[in-house]
């Protein structure tokens, strides 16, 4: 778990009533175990392994073998310095279209400047930890003992994939996997003021509360108005391609190839259409006009066309204004109306082209007819004249440049405009922006990685696994994630930081595609608000997969955490300090659970349901679940047992985090690896506490305690394991305890020196 010494390991044996546990180390498994361990594709991904070997008795008096895998993986870093370029990328666009934004007042001009001092501070610090790490050539994991470096900081703390496969004598072989990482956290940064859940709703309260100096723009509408933004960057080059498509058919005089690319091009313009049918975009004209020089109160707005989605009274969204800023003004709204609708008759004067050029190739009158007749201006098919002896591609030409002229002049517009609006998101309290920017960005790259590995493994365990494949495009993927921090002191900050980072992993979708080389690493695309993430599967792989997936629809995840601190700063929390962190996470995320399996039940066929209610009652265990949440029973790590059962009847993924995913985090999975041996596969009962300590030793986890520690890749021989010296103040009570204690202490101490 996490980090281990991965030495000479000798045969280890727990003699029981003249039976024997018997753990090798590092020897090869049968083929029938190891092979699917084997996948090329898994071997790009993950390195390192160390295998341990078991051998149990089961309740009828039989053995099970139990092959115990942990592996590194080379995401660690792939994944982080992939998002740091996609993040760079995106922070020198925006920071170009600030520069493009146009002549400003006075007020503004000075503070976009402000903005692009400290945004390009900003670039060139992420540009300089992407070159550091792009240096990083030594381990594929990051230990614990550099949580603290900020070149780093991006990187996850001890990523590692945790697999038992069990081979018994009555079930089929079964596999378990557990993916056990450190919190998500900007330890770095530190916790001091607290993690991001507290540093965003404060940060926002005050921003809502203040005025001065900045128009306010809700959460909301800065995201909205960065998703229009992207939208249009990436609608108007697929525009420009299927208007040159157009052009490409009609010069070879193809009608069916003419439709098709007609087709393709009426779609994306009405999305890109579409994109503009928001308020925000009307409003934030109407800011971006009066920041203008000479923008000046004249007259209200004008009248709005009847078919408009708000009303003319209707006020634009609650905005803070400073006094400078107008409520009214003398821009003409009916002119931005004509803008973009000019992009729709353009796109209908083509359709109607189009449609004449194939009537008159047919030989007859309406033939083409279809459901576009029905969008088709009159007077604009009135006002087209073709001549028998033109070429398409001459009548055509004119249609689609005026279509990109009046594309072109809307997303000016509309870019400017928005841009405007995510001026004002970086305006108020500027340098704390942007370090919250950089926290959760931190948080979320850690986040990511573990997200991405783990769900390129269950992808390759569960391949062949119809069921599966239907859920995963049908429903989505469960991701669960097991925290067992403390709700004291740091490790508050790292909760509230990982309950964040974990949510925001929603933005997150995968998308399979065949992989052209043999480079299946995974890419990432997109920006902030919304990820892509490539993975590439070889030929073989990707042809076995519903046609759904294969062509590019977006999986997506649905992240839970549920966290239970089990140490001795847990208990001193819940004596004297304050659990209501940990209640309120784990509340928020079974409704989400509870969300997942509604729509679970409602989407995937009645039989595959059915083979899960066989196994275990679903609804059962998550009622179950809900009321030990309700319960606030101290330390009630039952939570734990439910949450990881739902999410493998689920087909989830399963994450273990506690500060550094070492000790806490090895005793969780080493824990759950027996429970499943025994309500799964029949270990037999005097044996889970054997199995569990035989799982447990120093020689199968390696070192756990602070002299032995495996950080340092070495283990010492000359101190003494603390853990047997018990505190001195408890032995002085009784003079006969403290004689004792001085003989066992002696005792270990000269066996270890031998």
């Amino acid at each position: 778990m996490g980090e281990i010494e991965d030495g000479e390991a000798d045969h280890i044996t727990t003699d029981v009533q003249g039976q024997k546990c018997a753990l090798v180390c590092e020897c090869p498994a049968p083929e029938s175990v190891s092979r699917k361990d084997n996948l090329p594709f898994l071997n790009a991904v993950l390195k390192n392994p160390v295998c341990k070997l078991y051998r149990f008795p089961t309740s009828d008096n039989k053995w099970m073998r139990i092959r115990e895998q942990m592996s590194e993986s080379i995401l660690s870093f792939h994944i982080p310095k992939e998002l740091i370029s996609l993040q760079i990328k995106e922070d020198l666009c925006r920071n170009q279209e600030l520069k493009e934004l146009g002549e400003l007042s006075p007020h503004w001009d000075n503070l976009r400047k402000n903005v692009l001092i400290h945004c390009d501070q900003m670039v060139n610090m992420y540009q300089d930890i992407l070159t550091e790490l792009s240096k990083e050539t030594g381990s594929s994991f990051k230990s614990s003992s550099s949580k603290g470096e900020k070149t780093l900081e991006f990187v996850p703390v001890n990523l590692h994939l945790q697999r038992m496969h069990v081979h018994s004598p009555h079930l089929k072989d079964a596999l378990y996997d557990v993916i056990t990482v450190g919190a998500p956290a900007a330890h770095f940064q530190g916790f001091k003021n607290g993690g991001l859940r507290k540093l965003l709703h404060r940060f926002e309260t005050e921003r809502r509360n203040t005025g001065y100096q900045f128009i306010y723009y809700s959460p909301e509408n800065t995201a909205k108005a960065k998703e229009v933004l992207s939208n249009i960057n990436q609608l108007q080059p697929l525009i420009a391609t299927h208007a040159d498509l157009l052009l490409n058919s009609a010069s070879q005089h193809s009608p069916d190839s003419l439709k098709n690319s007609l087709k393709m091009l009426s779609e994306k313009t009405e999305h890109f259409v579409h994109a503009f049918k928001d308020q925000l975009v009307r409003s934030a004209l109407l800011a971006l006009y009066t920041a203008r020089p000479g923008g000046v109160l004249k007259k209200p707005p004008s009248p709005k066309d009847g078919t408009e989605e708000h009303s003319p009274q209707d006020p634009p969204p609650p905005m803070r204004r400073q006094d400078s800023i107008p409520h009214h003004s003398d821009y003409d709204e009916e002119e931005w109306d004509r803008v973009w609708a000019n992009v729709g008759k353009s796109l209908n004067c083509i359709i109607a082209m189009v449609d004449k050029l194939i009537e008159r190739d047919a030989g007859s009158e309406g033939s083409s007819g279809g459901s576009q007749d029905g969008e088709k201006d009159p007077s604009l098919v009135d006002s087209i004249i073709t001549h028998p002896k033109e070429d398409w591609y001459e009548q055509l030409y004119p249609l689609i440049l005026t279509l990109k002229d009046c594309m072109g002049e809307v997303v000016n517009r509309a870019k400017q405009s928005l841009t405007f609006v995510l001026l004002q998101e970086l305006a108020y309290s500027l340098p704390q922006y942007l370090v919250l920017t950089l926290r959760r960005d931190v948080v979320f790259s850690q986040a990511l990685a573990g997200l991405v590995c783990g769900f390129i493994i269950k992808l390759h365990t569960s391949l062949h696994d119809p069921g599966f494949l239907e859920q995963l495009h049908t429903v989505g993927l469960l991701v669960q994630y097991e925290g067992l921090l403390s709700t004291y002191s740091d490790e508050i900050g790292m909760l509230e930081d990982m309950a964040v980072g974990i949510s925001d992993l929603k933005k997150v979708a995968f998308k399979i595609i065949e992989a052209k080389s043999n480079d299946v690493l995974p890419a990432i695309t997109g920006r902030r608000e919304h990820y892509v993430v490539e993975v590439k599967l070889p030929a073989r792989m990707f042809e076995t997969l519903p046609l759904q997936i294969k062509e590019g629809q977006l999986l997506h995840v649905y992240p839970v955490l549920f966290n239970v601190g089990i140490n001795e700063q847990q208990t001193l929390a819940e004596r004297f300090g304050d659990v209501s962190l940990q209640e309120s996470i784990n509340q928020e995320n079974f409704e989400l659970l509870k969300e997942y399996y509604t729509i679970f039940m409602e989407k995937m066929p009645p039989d595959y349901i059915s083979h899960f209610q066989e196994q275990n009652d679903l609804k059962g265990l998550l009622e179950n679940l809900h009321q030990n949440i309700q319960a606030k029973k101290r330390k009630n790590v039952e939570i734990m047992w439910l949450a990881a059962t739902i999410c493998r009847k689920l087909n989830g993924i399963r994450f273990t985090c506690c500060k550094s995913a070492k000790d806490r985090t090895s005793m969780s999975v080493t824990l759950e690896q027996c429970s499943i041996l025994r309500d799964e596969h029949q270990l037999h009962k005097d044996f889970f506490i054997r199995a569990l300590d035989c799982m447990r030793s120093r020689q199968t986890q390696g070192a756990l305690n602070e002299s032995d520690d495996p950080e340092t890749g070495c283990l010492s021989d000359n101190k003494p394991t603390s853990r047997h010296f018990y505190p001195v103040a408890l032995l002085l009570v009784s003079s006969h305890l403290l004689v004792v204690w001085l003989i066992l202490s002696l005792a270990l101490l000269l066996a270890k020196y031998q």
